[in-house]
């Protein structure tokens, strides 16, 4: 099932995607809804991103190249950094190059929904409860800036700096899935799920261990290697199997 969180008609809604029309939902996507008769041509809507997040929790190096892609060590344990949710936009929304930088990269990951508030989750609980599905996620950086601060907040943090979406794809196994990033049209990363070094499961008992998850919060769980550098007037696109394309234009 794919979850779309739309405008229509001046409302903020979300709904389930059957062919090319969506259906409203009745109730909220974090318990259990039901879907009006009613039907709306995705054409006419504008998507959001699929949630509202109460913060996003990002894990760093969690692809082995990517980290030598960087001249990074492999972590022994995730490294997680924080990003705000004034920086998410949705699908086909601009990423704004901020005037201080001089090189902002694109980063493609695959992104995890919280469903329900969770702390401290075990490794030997169903963490499937607590996830209510995955998503495209840019993890845009001003890398100038995070090389030199050494710490992540400023490079990571501006406004826009976290596309997020089209939808969240529901039921899907995280294991295994392909990501595939173009910019401009050209395929500039390539990875599978299967190569992360901390998995889902992992990461949300380690998160959890340390912060409360609540609904609608995002874990997005890393990058494969092929970062590089955006520029005015180009597009970027992040591609997951079962999920779908997020793409977004830059400007400044």
């Amino acid at each position: 099932m794919k979850i779309y969180r739309f405008r229509y008609r001046k409302k903020i809604m979300s709904g389930v995607l059957k062919e090319d029309v969506l259906f409203p939902i009745k109730g909220s996507v974090f318990k259990d809804f039901r879907l009006e008769d009613s039907a709306i041509p995705i054409g006419e809507v504008r998507l959001l991103p699929p949630v509202s997040p109460s913060k996003i929790v990002c894990i760093g190096r969690n692809y082995r190249e990517h980290a030598e892609e960087l001249g990074n060590a492999v972590p022994d344990e995730p490294l997680i950094f924080l990003k705000p949710p004034s920086a998410v936009i949705g699908n086909d929304q601009a990423i704004i190059y901020p005037e201080i930088s001089q090189r902002v990269d694109y980063e493609g990951e695959l992104a995890v929904v919280i469903k329900k508030k969770v702390k401290n989750l075990k490794e030997e609980e169903a963490w499937t409860d607590y996830v209510l599905g995955y998503s495209c996620f840019n993890d845009v950086t001003a890398r100038d800036l995070q090389f030199k601060d050494i710490q992540f907040t400023r490079a990571k943090s501006f406004d826009t700096f976290a596309p997020f979406g089209p939808c969240l794809a529901t039921d899907l196994n995280p294991e295994g899935l392909h990501l595939k990033t173009f910019l401009n049209g050209k395929l500039v990363q390539s990875g599978n799920t299967r190569n992360m070094i901390f998995s889902v499961p992992f990461l949300l008992c380690y998160v959890s261990g340390i912060m409360t998850l609540e609904p609608g919060d995002v874990i997005a769980t890393g990058t494969p290697a092929g970062v590089g550098p955006l520029q005015p007037g180009g597009r970027i696109e992040v591609q997951i199997e079962g999920i779908g394309t997020l793409s977004n234009f830059v400007k400044k």
